[in-house]
């Protein structure tokens, strides 16, 4: 099993909604709204890391308000 977190840009007022649709996204265990550098921290799994970047690019890119994505995977 492979575990990420993935840090998402969000335009202005969209960072609650993109949590909930991705809350119930497969491959999404959680997401919150946070503070920082970054509006979304999105929590990741998969068997293996082409499940996180199939989970990154079909179905969090593609969502409106998303910008920049920086995705982390857990070593350990």
């Amino acid at each position: 099993m492979v575990y990420a977190f993935a840090m998402l840009d969000t335009a202005a007022g969209t960072a609650e909604e993109v949590c909930q649709t991705l809350r119930d996204a497969t491959g999404v265990v959680d997401a919150h709204v946070i503070a920082g550098d970054f509006d979304v921290m999105v929590e990741l799994t998969g068997d293996d890391p082409r499940d996180i970047l199939e989970t990154i690019t079909e179905t969090v890119r593609p969502l409106e308000g998303v910008g920049t994505t920086r995705t982390y995977v857990c070593l350990d």
